[in-house]
């Protein structure tokens, strides 16, 4: 008996699972099936992780599913099968199935705790901080403060994408022609390439969340208490985000750009960011009069003293 339907796709997902990587990118895109590799040593962890144990899935749906299908398709009914009741136990299997599912938590334990300790600075060989970004979540913006550097600003979705979500005449073709409708900002976060930066990530007014899925991480911002993550990205590039945590009315609308240049680049953006610097008027100092000499052949008036009266 042939079954070229399930055969398929079956053939269907195998391809999608095996070309995920293709898609996988530092933006999503549609009908993305996977998570994106990034563009930190974060992000390629959680990536590498991720892809082990969906084969590690994989291998297992395909040995029970397989199995159950045999199982159905060589005993049913209609061939005659018929049920053996004298089985009713086996130790080795019960072994089995209890063995190898303890043996891949082990196994994915350690990586993925590794992980989580390198990601949070908790090994000893974590490097120092170069820099620090506080990141302050508000109803609907985020503020971006870069600690030591007298800089800092709000930043909002982009004008445009403001106006076409709210305009109810917009049609498909000028939301289309906006390349990255709702995912803008007008002022991005800048920060320099191949440097590590510790975020300290707070919120003013509900829970909010602060999510770059490039860097491989996401960070809740909470009123009253201050989160941090660190991130090194080596490449310069764009990198969006967003809000991942409900926080009103318009929370899909608080999106995240995360710009990265090199450092020369980074360098010359956070002079011109910095206020200018105010210098102090010289005070103004009256011109002392002038003094006159004497003419020639005269003398010098004497000046008379002055007597105090008698008592």
């Amino acid at each position: 008996m042939k079954f070229p339907r399930i055969t398929q796709f079956m053939a269907l997902i195998m391809s999608l699972l095996a070309s995920s990587a293709v898609f996988a990118q530092t933006e999503p895109v549609k009908w993305q099936l996977n998570m994106t590799p990034g563009v930190t040593a974060t992000s390629a962890n959680a990536y590498d992780a991720h892809m082990i144990m969906l084969w590690v899935c994989v291998i297992i749906g395909i040995l029970v599913f397989g199995a159950m299908a045999y199982a159905m398709i060589k005993f049913r009914h209609s061939k005659g099968a018929v049920a053996d009741t004298s089985f009713v136990h086996s130790t080795k299997l019960e072994l089995i199935w209890t063995i190898v599912p303890i043996l891949i938590l082990i196994g994915s334990a350690y990586p993925a705790t590794k992980m989580v300790m390198a990601q949070y600075g908790a090994d000893h060989g974590a490097e120092k901080d170069e820099m620090v970004i506080k990141v302050t979540g508000y109803q609907w913006m985020w503020r971006y403060e870069y600690v030591g550097e007298g800089v800092d600003f709000i930043s909002r979705m982009d004008r445009k994408s403001d106006d076409l979500r709210q305009n109810l005449a917009s049609t498909q073709a000028e939301i289309a022609d906006h390349t990255h409708y709702l995912r803008e900002v007008d002022k991005p976060l800048v920060i320099p390439a191949d440097t590590r930066i510790r975020f300290v990530i707070t919120a003013d007014d509900v829970i909010h969340s602060w999510w770059v899925p490039a860097l491989g991480w996401k960070q809740d911002a909470i009123p009253g208490i201050v989160n941090d993550a660190w991130t090194k990205v080596a490449e310069p590039g764009i990198y969006r985000g967003v809000c991942a945590e409900l926080c009103g009315k318009d929370h899909g609308f608080m999106p995240i750009v995360v710009q990265v240049l090199p450092k020369a680049e980074y360098q010359a953006w956070l002079a011109q960011q910095k206020p200018a610097p105010v210098v102090e008027a010289a005070p103004v100092v009256a011109p002392a009069e002038p003094v006159v000499a004497p003419e020639a052949g005269t003398e010098a008036p004497i000046a008379t003293p002055v007597v105090a009266p008698a008592t």
